[in-house]
């Protein structure tokens, strides 16, 4: 016989007592809950030990996990993860200063097709964190999410056509831009940077160019430029560094132009990253940029 804390992660880890009743009785659930083997979330709902923050809100308030708790749950790599949970509840839900202070609600409408086992689908979630995240945190989701195949190019493009109300525009922004050949966030920042610099980057661009072969994180054949987003991690042992050395001396004596990025300088130093792309190609021209910025300024997500 399966006991109440193995039927309720059964039902999707989070159960009401109008789903267990009809197996077993209030006795063993507040016996269950005594021994630790369950919680209880709100009135009538009961959850296995150990559940998400995100989803114990959630339940607590009718709701479910959304935005970018949801894209954590589906595996999604995010610029920043949220501070706080991020749940969505009906509209009908009365939220209170002290269910702020523990969580991110939005009051919204979702139909029985946009979640399931309390969390927002992975569409639904793209699209949630496309209406009302800044634009550099919703792609970094859509990239993730195309990647992870979850998420089709031509279902998002579908929906976001089709989108009406607040935050459409934005969404048709982000399906236009998303691209699952961005490996991860720090990709998709240097690519927002770049288009707001008027350049349009393409990811995993390969070059072939008389006997040189290369596959570079970011680039524009036409201009020649190879943009690469170098982690910490791809460089560590001599054998990489010397890969790399040698592929980035073949391209700039191919006549390509180089630009390498770090973690820090993306995401923290963004002023750095925008003078390289805003000047990069002055000196083509016999053009002197100006001096660049001092690092350590940090900037806000657009």
């Amino acid at each position: 016989m399966r006991t109440v804390a193995e039927m309720i992660a059964e039902l999707g880890h989070v159960a009401t007592w109008s789903e267990l009743q009809p197996h077993v009785t209030r006795r063993a659930v507040t016996a269950a809950m005594t021994r630790g083997e369950v919680e209880r979330l709100s009135r009538d709902r009961y959850a296995t030990p150990g559940l998400h923050a995100a989803r114990r809100e959630a339940e607590r308030h009718h709701g479910v996990v959304s935005h970018l708790s949801a894209a954590v749950h589906h595996g999604f790599k995010v610029r920043t993860p949220p501070a706080r949970p991020q749940v969505t509840v009906p509209r009908t839900h009365h939220v209170t200063r002290a269910d702020e202070d523990c969580c991110e609600i939005r009051l919204r409408h979702l139909g029985p097709g946009d979640h399931a086992q309390g969390v927002t689908t992975p569409l639904r979630t793209v699209v949630d964190c496309a209406r009302d995240l800044p634009f550099e945190e919703a792609l970094c989701v859509a990239d993730s999410a195309l990647r992870s195949s979850l998420v089709t190019p031509d279902d998002l493009v579908s929906l976001a056509r089709r989108a009406r109300g607040p935050g459409a525009r934005a969404l048709r922004r982000v399906a236009q831009q998303a691209d699952g050949g961005s490996s991860g966030p720090m990709e998709t920042v240097l690519r927002v940077i770049s288009l707001d610099r008027g350049l349009d980057l393409s990811t995993q661009l390969q070059i072939v160019d008389h006997g040189l072969f290369a596959v570079v994180d970011l680039g524009d054949p036409a201009l020649r430029l190879a943009v690469e987003a170098d982690s910490f991690a791809w460089h560590g042992d001599r054998r990489a560094l010397d890969r790399d050395c040698r592929r980035y001396d073949e391209l700039v004596v191919w006549g390509w132009t180089v630009l390498r990025f770090s973690w820090e300088q993306v995401m923290i130093d963004r002023d750095f990253v925008e003078w390289c792309f805003t000047h990069v190609l002055d000196g083509r021209d016999g053009i002197s940029p100006p001096v660049p910025p001092r690092p350590g300024r940090r900037r806000r997500p657009l």
